[in-house]
């Protein structure tokens, strides 16, 4: 129950990609406890340190998230409005939405637009007013909204908005706590960005310039119903240890290492394979000279949506594992 209430803190922090000032403040104020130093870089990184005698050591996850920003206000009262990041414009038909000054709306199109051609241009924010100047009032052209949903359980399942990827920054805030003497130097880094390019942890590697890193992120799962069999992890398997993207081929004395790892710590896991996407991981291996990089994902059904859903027990394991590896000594 406390991790779910933490995860509810977490989700309902607004932080859009580029406007993440509101989830960094609650994380940091979380980690505060268990940090030896918290910094935050221009792009809006927020580092948490915990200092230790081995190689430098990595941990991270993003904490922006999708959302839509609004390029256009018609005369009409209606928004017009771009998304940030990926996601599918039909998905967001008639969903609600909130700005973080309170104000609300609904995602619209054109009436008559079939759904399977909706495009992102074609969306629209019926913020419920009848004229530009009062559309104004409640909104600016450049506002982000975010989705307006709940969190909420069902069995081992926990569905909700933003799961990805304030779980693992969830994931990362019980690392923090849990390892009291690390073995490594370790940097628990919580990005900006991601969802439109990867773009905090790019600075951020160039910065902390680690020797290893383990990138924590939600990963498709491929027990959907429909599944087209891009991605092998599937809810209720374990952790998803990455083995390669399209964006990394991770380090195979990395991957290794986290298998034995959850072996040795009887930490139930499975090897993830993704033919389309990626994570962090992508910029932060080929940072400098290069850093021995890994992934830890936990399977994710509906992702990009506003209601994603994953299994507890992968949490659970996505957890377990990375605390497991963060405690054992690395090779400098």
């Amino acid at each position: 129950m406390e991790s779910l209430d933490t995860l509810q803190m977490l989700i309902s922090g607004f932080g859009p990609a580029g406007a993440e000032g509101e989830i960094s403040r609650i994380i940091q104020k979380l980690a505060a406890p268990w940090a030896d130093e918290i910094t935050t870089d221009v792009m809006g990184n927020l580092i948490c340190r915990k200092r230790g005698n081995g190689p430098r050591l990595m941990l991270s996850a993003h904490m922006d998230t999708l959302g839509l920003v609004v390029t256009h206000i018609e005369d009409s009262g209606y928004a017009n409005a771009a998304v940030l990041g990926k996601c599918s414009p039909a998905l967001l038909l008639h969903r609600p939405v909130k700005f973080q000054n309170g104000a609300r709306a609904v995602v619209t199109a054109p009436e008559g637009t079939e759904a399977d051609k909706l495009k992102p241009s074609d969306l629209l924010l019926d913020l419920g007013v009848s004229s530009k100047a009062a559309a104004e009032k409640l909104v600016k052209i450049g506002d982000a909204a975010v989705w307006d949903a709940p969190l909420y359980r069902a069995g081992n399942k926990v569905m909700g908005p933003y799961l990805d990827n304030r779980l693992s920054c969830l994931v990362l805030l019980k690392t923090m706590k849990r390892l009291a003497s690390p073995q490594n130097d370790l940097s628990f880094v919580f990005t900006v960005q991601e969802e439109v390019g990867n773009r905090g942890a790019k600075t951020a590697a160039w910065a902390v310039d680690p020797d290893y890193a383990i990138t924590v992120d939600l990963t498709p799962a491929d027990d959907a119903a429909g599944a087209k069999h891009q991605g092998s992890s599937i809810c209720g398997a374990g952790a998803a240890v990455k083995i390669l993207d399209d964006a990394v081929i991770c380090d195979p004395a990395v991957v290794q290492r986290l298998l034995q790892t959850a072996k040795d710590n009887g930490i139930p896991v499975q090897r993830d394979v993704l033919a389309k996407g990626g994570t962090d991981a992508g910029v932060i291996h080929a940072a400098r000279g290069g850093v021995w990089t890994g992934g830890i994902g936990i399977p994710c059904r509906y992702l990009h949506t506003p209601t994603e859903l994953v299994d507890t027990g992968d949490i659970i394991a996505a957890a377990d594992l990375l605390a497991a590896f963060a405690n054992t000594r690395l090779e400098g």
